[in-house]
């Protein structure tokens, strides 16, 4: 009888390691053996999931496809091996998260890296980036979001905490320009955006007119920024006035190298971390979220503004 699994391990670990040398060499067998398990599969299932040169090797469209399916059944494997083992599930294999640029760079990483300290088995895929993915076709495990979220059924949302937005310039910037006192002086100002694809170049501000409820208000970009550290520099150099978490902006509010101005148009997000919704939450999944909720509750400064 065909044996489904054949060649499963072998096409993960090829792709993970990049060769079938190096996948090979995890695995305990040759890179001829990897190759021909990997070919073999492909034919039992009638797709190419490997492009193949002398350098290097890629995954085909299909491939990508294939990859997350594969990957999930071998670590529900793993996981139900040492559940057995041990009596208790145990977080292993790769958990893929996807996080805000500064934000998990600065306040969510080091929890994430301590947790695998506790956890040697769990390893991490990690991408920074302030665009919303979309977990299941991009095969992420674990997102934290900041802002409102859309309905999803299949998705499952955990409130972390909130972050504040807060206008603030260099005190030389506002020296030379002046201080803005209504919501309109922002057209005369030179402002500074963080970047985003299709997105107006705008802030949101508390609307006094329709009960503090936040509203779009377009201002005049002078720079648009990637990240929220760039935008943080450029403000703290005089370039303009910058829409700023509390959190980012908080060590300069201290020292005097920032100033906030219309605090009352300031207006809060919220921060979610979100996951696939299933019958069975995987332990990776769990402790990497129960983490997450133990970090919002100790860092009160970041996520209780």
């Amino acid at each position: 009888m065909e044996d489904r699994f054949a060649g499963i391990r072998e096409f993960v670990a090829a792709v993970d390691r990049g060769s079938f040398t190096a996948a090979a060499e995890s695995l305990g067998i040759t890179g001829s053996a990897v190759g021909k398990s990997v070919s073999r599969l492909e034919a039992r299932l009638g797709v190419q999931l490997l492009h193949r040169t002398t350098r290097r090797i890629d995954l085909t469209t299909a491939g990508e496809t294939f990859l997350l399916t594969c990957r999930r059944i071998l670590e529900e494997l793993d996981q139900t091996e040492a559940f057995l083992s041990t009596g208790h599930e145990q977080p292993i294999g790769r958990l893929r998260i996807d996080l805000p640029t500064t934000f998990g760079r600065r306040h969510i990483m080091p929890a994430l890296l301590s947790l695998t300290q506790r956890f040697p088995r769990l390893d991490l895929a990690v991408t920074l980036q302030d665009r919303a993915v979309d977990l299941v076709s991009e095969g992420v495990d674990l997102a934290v979001r900041i802002g409102a979220l859309d309905a999803f059924p299949d998705i499952v949302a955990r409130k972390l905490g909130e972050q504040r937005l807060l206008i603030c310039g260099a005190p030389e910037y506002l020296a030379r320009r002046g201080e803005p006192v209504r919501r309109d002086d922002l057209l005369a100002h030179d402002c500074l955006i963080g970047w985003r694809r299709s997105v107006r170049s705008g802030w949101l501000l508390a609307d006094a007119g329709s009960d503090h409820e936040a509203a779009y208000f377009d201002v005049r970009a002078r720079h648009e920024l990637t990240d929220g550290d760039t935008l943080l520099c450029a403000c703290l150099a005089g370039c303009g006035l910058a829409q700023l978490p509390g959190w980012l902006a908080q060590e300069g509010l201290r020292s005097g190298a920032l100033r906030e101005v219309l605090p009352s148009l300031s207006t809060t997000m919220p921060i979610h971390a979100i996951w696939q919704k299933t019958r069975h939450l995987q332990p990776k999944v769990k402790v990497a979220v129960d983490a997450l909720a133990e970090l919002a509750a100790r860092e009160a400064s970041v996520f209780r503004p």
